[in-house]
């Protein structure tokens, strides 16, 4: 897993389909959705480790492209 769309794969295995259009909403719906498959034991650690660092750079990434649009809708 080393990329969202990874990430969308590896979560429709287990039948989630995340797709909202908003990138921000899509990545807190995936973190809380791994979350839950790690509490019933159904992943890996190392596999929920990595899901949830990548979700974390995701959301990362995103809050700067949005801060960077806002400041553009300032001037």
């Amino acid at each position: 897993m080393k990329t969202y769309y990874d990430l969308q794969q590896y979560l429709k295995r287990f039948g989630t389909f995340i797709y909202i259009g908003d990138r921000l909403a899509e990545l807190e719906l995936m973190e809380a959705e791994i979350r839950e498959i790690n509490r019933m034991q159904m992943m890996d650690t190392k596999d929920y480790q990595t899901a949830i660092l990548l979700i974390r750079q995701q959301l990362s990434l995103e809050r700067e492209k949005q801060k960077k649009v806002d400041k553009k809708g300032e001037r």
